[in-house]
């Protein structure tokens, strides 16, 4: 017998501000967003910001628009989604508009990765990331929680806190939330200072979210990671021992998944995951090849990468990358590759000997 998952209604509002904001690419992938945070979408609306509202971002004509539309819907709508960071003020100046939670793209985000954390010290992360998100916007989130229901979406995890909560006791905690994470992450310094003096050389995949990755180190190392077609599916550093052949092995370590506008707090509380690709030998860049539509003159998966490569590069990753194209039986026209490059479908077991023949390569093996 299965449960049936009561997803939550939600109204989407895609907030265009800037000249190159492609308005399919951010629909799909904040709709994506709210598949991943267990929400069915009912409807999208648009608005491209000319003249910014301090109030509410979008125009007084666009926010009666959507209070109507959710007024007269034959659903309930339970939550509506700003593709957008709205500050406190804003964020409350709509709820009170449309009589129902209002949760913005950072907040979002937010609510996939406390689903996603397992580990503890992910746990913490989430928890930490959480608090510093409502901190700004303590004063007037308060009260609005128990107009629109304290459960669901933006409301649960690790981090699921209550309202009530004064600011200095919310500082108190994030302190505390710091010092905790801090001693794990030198516990993990230890470990982390064997791997890197081993002479097994360090290989960590990397890439977009929902490209593959964790479906490749299963099929690499033979296991059954958890693996799942959502965004931020798996938070915790996963590392395992990949035979090469001819007596060769490596460590090969998946991390989190990037993606566009990712917010600083979730950057720097992974910080962590991230120090992997810092250290490792060799990157392997999954990207989902898949997403070849033209967004604004260049493919949708070129833009995907530069997003990655822009993050890498921030973070002084090492220039050693194989861009490891995944998902190619489902292209419709042959492309062109390079020679860093390599066409692979994980689901259909094609391209993996190539890809091994090319790590070894950079590897000097």
């Amino acid at each position: 017998m299965e449960n049936k998952i009561e997803r939550e209604n939600a109204v989407i509002i895609i907030v265009c501000d800037k000249k190159e904001d492609n308005i399919e690419r951010k629909t799909g992938e904040i709709e994506r967003l709210c598949y991943s945070a267990g929400l069915n979408v009912v409807k999208d609306f648009y608005q491209n910001v000319k003249e910014f509202n301090r109030r509410t971002v979008i125009g007084s004509g666009k926010v009666e628009e959507i209070k109507n539309y959710i007024n007269e819907c034959e659903e309930v709508i339970d939550v509506v989604i700003v593709d957008y960071q709205l500050s406190g003020s804003q964020m409350k100046n709509l709820a009170d508009a449309f009589k129902t939670k209002v949760l913005d793209r950072v907040g979002l985000i937010i609510d996939i990765f406390a689903k996603g954390a397992k580990s503890r010290e992910a746990r913490l992360q989430v928890k930490l990331a959480q608090d510093k998100y409502i901190l700004p916007r303590l004063s007037q989130m308060q009260g609005t929680s128990g107009r629109f229901g304290s459960g669901g979406v933006g409301m649960r995890g690790p981090g699921e806190t209550k309202l009530e909560l004064n600011r200095r006791k919310l500082e108190s905690e994030i302190d505390n939330l710091k010092g905790q994470i801090e001693r794990i992450k030198q516990q993990r310094q230890s470990t982390r200072k064997e791997r890197l003096e081993s002479p097994m050389p360090k290989i960590a995949l990397v890439g977009y979210t929902n490209s593959g990755k964790s479906s490749l180190l299963n099929h690499l190392v033979r296991e059954n990671i958890y693996a799942d077609d959502k965004f931020f599916a798996t938070l915790d550093t996963t590392s395992r021992k990949l035979f090469l052949g001819d007596n060769s092995y490596a460590i090969i370590t998946d991390t989190v998944g990037f993606i566009s506008d990712l917010p600083h707090q979730l950057v720097d509380a992974f910080s962590s995951t991230l120090e992997e690709a810092k250290d490792a030998d060799l990157l392997l860049h999954v990207v989902d090849v898949s997403q070849d539509k033209m967004v604004n003159g260049e493919k949708e998966y070129k833009i995907n990468m530069k997003v990655t490569n822009d993050l890498l590069d921030d973070l002084g990753a090492t220039k050693n990358r194989i861009v490891v194209l995944n998902k190619c039986d489902l292209l419709q026209n042959p492309i062109l590759i390079e020679e860093n490059e390599v066409l692979i479908s994980v689901k259909q077991v094609k391209g993996i000997d190539r890809l091994i023949d090319l790590i070894k390569k950079k590897l000097s093996l």
